[in-house]
């Protein structure tokens, strides 16, 4: 405490010294003529002074920043931050095209059968905004990436039932749902990996099993296109999200991935993306009798 105390009594010295030495300089520059200092002179010991300012502005401007950034993760692309809603972005401004650093990643349970996949829901006439990875009663739920938990909240038998929503460094969001315990609070802050709930069947479930979301703004991701939970790996390091419907791209060059679809065989899908068989193999590391699963994603360049 101490050693703190005396390094911001010196910063304060060093600072009040700069301004007094700045302040002689400018009246320096005002009787130059009469003493007959050159400009040149004033100029040369003014840069060190500049350069000094400019370090102990720069110090303190990224310590603020990174104050923020530790109270509100990705500042720079949320509008607000809401404890109430998963839904809090309607009037947000969406980028373009945003490209999500992967890297830091965890995945979000050990099991990898997947028992829905993201999309419309013909029978239910409605959208299902995420995955559903079977895991059962009391299994350890872990955050996928470090960030802040915004939402901690129980919609009892709907919806979501016990669920949290995680604002992430990297700009996204992810939602865990159907939860039979939740193990963080509002507004505390989370590392990848860290066990935040326990997995179970509130809500409107009709078995045990994780909903896991991936969000940026409020819009949902599909998160096979980030996470293999087959392979418990990321499908590539980046993600890169594109606005209004335009194919999203998995990789920094890594290549365009496809996600499967009822229906799809290998030959299908090879002349739809304008390639071989043989290459959808090789790049997968499967084989032509590979039996496809809809919500499987395909690397196919």
């Amino acid at each position: 405490m101490e050693k703190t105390c005396r390094e911001t009594t010196t910063n304060i010295q060093t600072i009040m010294k700069i301004a007094c030495f700045k302040n002689i300089l400018i009246a320096a520059a005002a009787t130059m003529v009469s003493v007959g200092i050159s400009a040149q002179d004033l100029i040369a010991r003014q840069a060190p002074v500049d350069r000094k300012l400019k370090s102990v502005d720069s110090l303190a401007l990224q310590k603020q920043i990174r104050a923020e950034q530790a109270l509100y993760p990705a500042l720079d692309l949320y509008p607000n931050w809401d404890n109430q809603y998963v839904q809090a972005y309607k009037n947000a401004v969406v980028p373009e095209k945003y490209t999500f650093d992967l890297t830091e990643f965890c995945m979000p349970t050990e099991h990898t059968r997947i028992t829905d996949v993201f999309g419309y829901r013909p029978r239910r006439r409605r959208a299902h905004y995420g995955l559903d990875i079977k895991v059962y009663v009391g299994d350890t739920i872990r955050a996928a990436f470090s960030g802040k938990v915004r939402i901690v909240k129980n919609q009892g038998r709907r919806g979501y039932g016990k669920y949290i929503v995680i604002r992430h460094d990297n700009g996204l969001e992810t939602v865990y749902g159907h939860l039979s315990k939740q193990l963080v609070d509002v507004n505390q802050r989370v590392k990848a990996g860290e066990p935040i709930a326990l997995g179970g069947n509130t809500g409107r479930s009709t078995g045990s099993h994780l909903h896991f979301e991936t969000r940026f703004l409020g819009i949902p991701l599909n998160p096979a296109l980030m996470f293999d939970f087959e392979k418990q790996d990321i499908v590539a390091d980046t993600y890169t999200y594109q606005k209004q419907g335009t194919a999203s791209k998995a990789g920094s060059g890594k290549g365009i991935f496809y996600k499967v679809k009822r229906g799809d065989t290998l030959s299908k899908i090879a002349a739809r993306q304008g390639v071989s068989v043989s290459t959808l193999c090789k790049l997968n590391r499967i084989t032509r009798r590979t039996i496809l699963r809809p919500g499987q994603v395909l690397r196919c360049s």
